[in-house]
């Protein structure tokens, strides 16, 4: 079986570990179910935001569980360690970063956050995924708390299985349940996709933005 749209080898670029699960989490799980092949790309394991008595990979061992828990093989995790807020520091490692990983994976479709996200960390990782893939297929994810606009133009439908697999992968990150943000929560991740289902005329949905497509 194939999505819709017939992409077979999907990769997910995400500035912070948990990125990838909130954006897109029930796309990723509904892509394995459907035998795409999906790649996650984590630019940091936010070491810097953790507490001082945590240990600092806490995060980076959580994003290897959350991709577990979607069904995405260990292989197909990347994980670099750039610090949290200062990717402008570092665009062209990043950049270059990206260039490999267009060469190992050989992405159809690139998921990356969307152009309107306003973190100074995500905005480096859209702007450099255009360079980088600017002639494949690119939609851009939905982080609610980071947007004052969001141009919700492709919808992917979903089934209660894949919106149960985003919200266990998301309950993999304890230290940021611990922190009791709003979208940290079931009923968020649910109601969110009970709204982009509605305009759609589903259940369920995760929406994005549409940077280009190649079909």
């Amino acid at each position: 079986m194939r999505t819709k749209l017939h992409f077979e080898r999907v990769l997910v670029l995400a500035p912070h570990a948990d990125d990838a699960e909130l954006g897109c989490g029930g796309t990723m799980a509904r892509m394995v179910d459907e035998d795409v092949e999906v790649f996650i790309a984590v630019f940091s394991g936010a070491e810097d935001s953790l507490p001082s008595h945590v240990p600092r990979d806490r995060l980076r061992c959580e994003a290897a569980e959350a991709t577990s828990a979607l069904g995405v093989p260990s292989a197909n995790l990347f994980l670099y360690e750039h610090a949290v807020r200062k990717f402008p520091e570092v665009r062209q490692e990043i950049l270059e970063a990206m260039v490999k990983l267009r060469r190992q994976v050989g992405p159809e479709l690139v998921l990356t956050p969307s152009a309107n996200d306003t973190h100074q960390d995500h905005q480096v990782i859209y702007a450099e995924s255009l360079r980088t893939f600017k002639d494949l297929s690119i939609l851009g994810y939905e982080l609610p708390w980071n947007h004052i606009t969001f141009s919700a133009q492709a919808f992917n439908v979903l089934e209660r299985r894949h919106i149960d697999r985003k919200w266990m992968a998301i309950q993999k990150y304890k230290s940021q349940l611990d922190l009791k943000r709003s979208y940290f929560s079931a009923e968020f991740i649910d109601g969110l996709a009970k709204v982009r289902g509605t305009q759609v005329k589903a259940d369920w949905a995760e929406a994005f933005e549409v940077i280009r497509i190649r079909l």
